[in-house]
Order: structure tokens, then C-alpha cells, then sequence
């Protein structure tokens, strides 16, 4: 590209979560969260976090997630290491249980408040923009314990107790808020998106869809919350994307890849346009799920709509209507068929740069709202040479290609605020718990065994994002 297809005022940044880097974990009066319970991969992560109850009795070797990379007592250096890539946003979550440690305390826990003062105020140093997930992962496990998690409708009036406090103390501070951290991820995490456990129930999906329903209500109720408080407040929705192809051009292959797509789109059609899709009312009943929706709720979906569309995007999916051609990829929480005309990740994500186009057409076609690009990175093994040097050209050419159809998709006349690649320092990975799938421009001294000096250091990913930045995209080499 000679000539930027970025719009000026584009915000390029990078993108963290609470609960993969602060650390800290009890610290300051935090309460727990769900990955606080969950040991290393090595150790039956997976398994933990499908059987939370077991995860709360069972006392493991070593938790990732309690230390993490520390940014909890590092920010300032990390942050001045953003600065120096010329972030303009930098995407965090806040910890709810760090602000409220059970969920339904009377009064937040200052010292939490004044953690993200002085976050913000390390930002405003540097004119970055933070961009702030309201809840990613993050429900206090004594919600789940007490109240059984999002299932319980009392967790719409914890959440937006959660989101007075902070809407009202970071306001002028924070602009750019997004409700809940992929939120379709309830559906196959449920613990993590929800803080629920659906083992035992007598129908799972109507409890999910149940638990799915009470987040709809917060996010809009949130959303209204945001508005009045502070008019310049801008509040988005999160959906982890990836469009899904069909396997074959047979038509039953075409229509479960379009199936495949709605069970996400659905979050964010209620979120984006006010409504229950026209397709739930079949899925709800020929799945005998029957939700109980209160006065009022379908009035406050209508009313209170998002502002912007945030998505994650890793990879597209591909999906047949035969069971016996379905298989999984590793490490990946969405059922794919590997595609033969793509090359994967170590850990099994499919490498797809022009699936993200196509991603971002499909969602602004159907929602004509302006979109931002909120996660999107390489998980990757990263060696350090002998003098120090980190050289990730597989990262520089993951991100090169995505960049480039980021722009065409902007030319397609898509309209794009930003993007914040995942993981812009390294940190614990959400569902495998290691450190050694390593996103990050920097590198940060830590194994999987919670062993290394987290010292900080540049990798060659940092200046090749840096030009980037500096040229608003015109420069990709």
C-alpha cells in the first residue's frame, strides 16, 4: 500500500485481560476469579473448567493466572513500552472481582478503584486511548458459588452495581467500553463466559440460553447506564468471530456452515439491532428451550442498542452437515475441519488473513455499525538467540497479511475504528494456561512453570508494529 486505506484518528493499539496478566490475584483485597481455580494445561485445565465444582475442591500444583506476568505491580513499564510503539489505544479489562471481591458486596474495594486510576492516568500520559472490557471472564467465583453464576437473573443487578461504580468513577478517563468479552463463548466455556456450570442440568442449552439471556439485558441495560452518565461514552458488543465455510458446495454443507454462523451472530443481533433474531423462535423450540423473559426486557433489548461491533478473529471454520467427515482441531473451543488450503498454527488455529475480510463484510453488511478489531494475533513457541534477539518474522507475516485485508476490507467501504492485536505483551494463555504460546511484540522471561526473572524485552515484531503505527498501515514490509 503507498497510500493508507486507515482512516486518520485510527486506533491501533494492542489488547490485554485482567485475569491473564495482572497477577495479584489476592492481593489488595481482590476476590477470585474463575481462572484463579484453574491449574496448568499439564494438569487437566480443560478438564477443570468444565467441572468447576471439582476445580473448587481439588488443590493443584500451580495456578498460572495467580502471579501471571505481574503487570499488576510492572503497568508502568509495560505501558511506556506501548508508547514507545505508538500505541493509540491500549484494550484492558477490569477485574470485577478486584473492584467488587464477591460480587454483591455494599461498597467496592477502593484500593482496586485506585489500581485502574493509576492505569488510566499512565495512559493519559502517553495520549493512549483505553478501550475497557467491562466483564472478560471475570464473574467473582462467589457469584458461582452463591448465586450459581449467570443462571440467576440477581447477577444483571450485581453487573450494573459493577458498572455505575466504574462508569462513574473513570468517566473522562474512559471512552470506549464493551459489556462482555466474547459473549457467545458462554455457549462453549460456560463457566468462563458465564460462571455457570451446566453439568447435571436437565437441558444445558436452555440454562446457557437462560444465563445468555440475563447478559443481553445487562449489556443494554449497561449500555443505557453508560449513555446517561456520560454522553461521550461510546459502548460496544463482542462476539469471537470467524466466518464458516461450508466443506463442499453440497447445499446441506452450505446451510450448516450458515447455521454455524447465526449461534454467534445471534448475541450480537440482539445487541446490534434490538431483537431476538427471526431463527431463535425455531431453534428455542426445537430445542425445548424456554426462556424466562420478564416485563420489560424486550423494551430495553429495542431501546439500547450498541454503538460499535468489537469481534476477536483468529481463524475462519469449516463445517460439514455429515457427522462422520466432522472432526476437531486442537486447541481450538470451535468444532472446524481442517481446511486443505490453509496452513495452521502450532496449536491448530488455521491461518486465514482473507477469512478476516470476509469476516468484516459479513458482520458490517448485517449490522451497518462501525466495527473494531479487538483481538488477532500468532500464538507461537518464541526462542531467544544467544544475544538476546527474539526473531518472530512468522509473527510479522501473520499480522502483515491480516493488516493488508483489514485495509481492503476498509476500501470494501467497511467502517473499522481500530485494531488491538491480541496478547501485545506476553501473557497466560486463557484456555491452555501456558506461557510458551506467546503472543506479544514483547517478550516476557516466564515458562510454563511459573518460572523466570519477567523481565521485559523487545521482540523484532515490536518495530515492524511500530512502523506500522507510525505510517497509519501504508507501510507493511
Amino acid at each position: 500500500m503507498t497510500k493508507s486505506p486507515f482512516p486518520e484518528g485510527f486506533l491501533w493499539g494492542g489488547a490485554v485481560a485482567a485475569n491473564q496478566c495482572e497477577g495479584a490475584y489476592l492481593e489488595d483485597g481482590k476476590g477470585l476469579s474463575p481462572v484463579d481455580l484453574l491449574p496448568s494445561v499439564e494438569e487437566g485445565r480443560w478438564e477443570a473448567a468444565r467441572n468447576p465444582k471439582k476445580a473448587l475442591e481439588t488443590t493443584y500444583n500451580y495456578y498460572p493466572s495467580h502471579e501471571s506476568i505481574d503487570f499488576y505491580h510492572r503497568y508502568k513499564e509495560d505501558i511506556a513500552l506501548f508508547a514507545e510503539m505508538g500505541f493509540k489505544s491500549f484494550r484492558l479489562s477490569i477485574s470485577w472481582p478486584r473492584i467488587f471481591p464477591n460480587g454483591d458486596d455494599a461498597t467496592p474495594n477502593e484500593a482496586g478503584l485506585e489500581f485502574y486510576d493509576r492505569v488510566f492516568a499512565e495512559c493519559a500520559k502517553y495520549g493512549i486511548e483505553p478501550v475497557v472490557t467491562i466483564n472478560h471472564f471475570d464473574t467473582p467465583v462467589e457469584l458461582f458459588k452463591k448465586y450459581g453464576g449467570w443462571k440467576n437473573r440477581k447477577c444483571i443487578d450485581f453487573y450494573l452495581n459493577f458498572c455505575d461504580v466504574i462508569f462513574k468513577r473513570y468517566k473522562g478517563q474512559v471512552k470506549y467500553w464493551m459489556t462482555f468479552n466474547e459473549i457467545n463463548m458462554i455457549l462453549h466455556l460456560p463457566f468462563f463466559g458465564g460462571g455457570i456450570d451446566v453439568n447435571g442440568e436437565a437441558n444445558p442449552e436452555e440454562v446457557k440460553y437462560q444465563a445468555a439471556h440475563h447478559q443481553l439485558v445487562a449489556s443494554a441495560m449497561a449500555t443505557k447506564l453508560a449513555h446517561e452518565i456520560d454522553p461521550e461514552n461510546q459502548v460496544g458488543c463482542m462476539l469471537a468471530a470467524g466466518t464458516t465455510y461450508a466443506f463442499s458446495c453440497d447445499p446441506k454443507d452450505v446451510w450448516r456452515a450458515l447455521e454455524a454462523d447465526r449461534e454467534g451472530y445471534f448475541f450480537i443481533d440482539v445487541q446490534a439491532r434490538g431483537y431476538y433474531p427471526s431463527y431463535s423462535k425455531r431453534f428455542f423450540k426445537e430445542n425445548n428451550i424456554n426462556l424466562v423473559i420478564e416485563d420489560g426486557d424486550l423494551d430495553v433489548l429495542k431501546n439500547h442498542t450498541v454503538d460499535y461491533v468489537a469481534f476477536s478473529y483468529y481463524s475462519s471454520r469449516l463445517t460439514s452437515a455429515d457427522p462422520e467427515v466432522m472432526k476437531e482441531t486442537e486447541g481450538n473451543v470451535f468444532a472446524t475441519l481442517r481446511n486443505p488450503n490453509l496452513e495452521a498454527s502450532e496449536w491448530g488455529w488455521q491461518i486465514d488473513p482473507l477469512g478476516l475480510r470476509i469476516t468484516m463484510n459479513a458482520i458490517y453488511d448485517r449490522y451497518q455499525k462501525p466495527l473494531f478489531v479487538v483481538e488477532n494475533g500468532l500464538g507461537a513457541v518464541d526462542t531467544v538467540e544467544a544475544d538476546g534477539s527474539i526473531n518472530d518474522d512468522y509473527r510479522i507475516d501473520y499480522m502483515r497479511e491480516h493488516v493488508r485485508e483489514m485495509g481492503e476490507a476498509i476500501e470494501d467501504g467497511v467502517d473499522l475504528i481500530g485494531y488491538t492485536p491480541w496478547g501485545c505483551i506476553d501473557l497466560v494463555s486463557a484456555g491452555s494456561g501456558e506461557m510458551k504460546k506467546r503472543y506479544g511484540f514483547i517478550y516476557v522471561d516466564r515458562d510454563n512453570e511459573g518460572k523466570g526473572t519477567l523481565d521485559r524485552s523487545k521482540k523484532k515484531s515490536f518495530d515492524w508494529y511500530k512502523k506500522v503505527i507510525e505510517s497509519n498501515g501504508s507501510d507493511l514490509a
